[in-house]
């Protein structure tokens, strides 16, 4: 319920719950002290938290800022290499470029050297195939080149030649081996009656002479795929070697010659040098160079790969490990130089034609020679070696040879 007062005569309990009126001024000055008090509360906060933030920031890692100042650093320099690239001669650029190139072969060379070198030192001492020259447990003999010349029971008329002409003999032999790193020796098997007669004819020759390589292999036209296998694991487990080669005993050689071709290659590891070929695939039995395997090669008429002449190939040391390494596992066709070719081509292996290495014999060799264009080696095509090498052997030395002094002064 309402009660209504009049105005002229307020109620007097009313006035008694009123307070006194507070004056202006005072209200005035009671704002502009909370103002002051709250203005005061605000600045010793931010300064506190100011504080906070700079104990922070003193706090990062000096590691970080130390990078930063190597980021800087390190693209100062690269302005300064951009500039001394666009400012320098083209010349200096080129000729960098070019050392750092060599240096890279050069590095790669040797890693590759050092992987295939512990390869072959595993292989060595669980192969017993390998004999001769006490394969095991001596250390590796430094050579340049290892010549491997094929030779037969049969072909002792063969070997005289070569020892007459283009071969040293004696104590020119070992100084030429010490001196120069050029070894030679004619590589051989045993009969398949060891002991036999063929046998002791071949140690009387050795003891005569000192230049044979025995392999532990039966001697065999249809056998010289495992021949030529067999020698080059043989060859480096006895050799440190920079190149290994194959020649025929029909074929005349130019050492000099020779090595100043091969050291053009030092320096890439896996290369395979010879004069190379694609010949056909004969099918037809009772043929010279039958094989048997020609179905492998596609239809009939078809030719191989590209592959060396087997009268005379060199190979780098890689790749001569390889072989050894892979010995077990590396199929034999019925053509030697055939089965060389298919175990590189499926490897990162540089092919080398070198059409010196297979030039005729006079007067293609002697125009050569007097033209200043020294063959590497020189037989006739028609009878995969020299013609009657044993009568003509010593003609073709003087017509188309280096000079006996050639192989002494070339300088590796």
């Amino acid at each position: 319920m309402c009660v209504m007062v009049s105005p002229m005569q307020p109620d007097t309990e009313s006035k008694k719950m009123r307070g006194k009126a507070v004056p202006g001024k005072a209200i005035v000055l009671l704002c502009i002290a909370s103002f002051l008090a709250g203005t005061l509360f605000t600045s010793q906060t931010w300064r506190r938290h100011k504080s906070e933030v700079q104990e922070q920031v003193a706090l990062i890692p000096a590691h970080v800022k130390a990078k930063k100042l190597q980021a800087t650093a390190m693209a100062k320099n690269v302005d300064h290499n951009k500039r001394i690239l666009v400012e320098g001669k083209s010349g200096d650029i080129m000729g960098e470029v070019a050392k750092t190139h060599q240096a890279i072969q050069s590095l790669d060379k040797k890693i590759s050297a050092l992987e295939m070198e512990l390869a072959v030192a595993r292989t060595s001492q669980a192969d017993p195939e390998i004999t001769g020259e006490k394969a095991s447990n001596h250390t590796l003999q430094k050579a340049f080149v290892v010549v491997g010349i094929n030779t037969a029971f049969s072909s002792r008329r063969r070997r005289e030649s070569v020892r007459e002409t283009w071969m040293p003999q004696g104590e020119k032999l070992k100084k030429l081996e010490q001196e120069k790193g050029i070894v030679i020796r004619f590589v051989i098997g045993h009969s398949a009656t060891p002991g036999g007669v063929l046998d002791k004819t071949i140690d009387a020759e050795e003891a005569e002479y000192d230049d044979f390589l025995r392999l532990n292999h039966v001697e065999g036209y249809h056998e010289l795929s495992t021949k030529t296998r067999l020698y080059f694991s043989t060859a480096v487990s006895l050799w440190n070697a920079e190149f290994y080669m194959k020649i025929d005993d029909d074929v005349h050689l130019n050492l000099g010659t020779l090595v100043t071709s091969l050291a053009r290659y030092r320096s890439k590891p896996r290369i395979y040098i010879g004069c190379m070929k694609s010949g056909p695939v004969l099918s037809q039995k009772g043929v010279k160079y039958h094989e048997p395997e020609y179905w492998k090669f596609g239809e009939e008429g078809n030719k191989y790969f590209r592959h060396a002449t087997g009268q005379i190939y060199a190979i780098s040391r890689d790749l001569a490990t390889y072989i050894s390494i892979n010995a077990p596992i590396l199929h034999r066709y019925a053509n030697e130089d055939v089965s060389l070719g298919a175990w590189l081509f499926g490897l990162e292996v540089e092919h080398v034609d070198d059409r010196s290495m297979c030039c005729g014999t006079p007067p293609d060799c002697e125009w050569k020679s007097q033209a200043g264009n020294v063959c590497v080696a020189s037989f006739d095509w028609s009878c995969s070696g020299i013609c009657k090498s044993v009568e003509r052997m010593k003609d073709i030395h003087d017509s188309c040879g280096e000079g006996d002094a050639a192989v002494w002064n070339v300088d590796l």
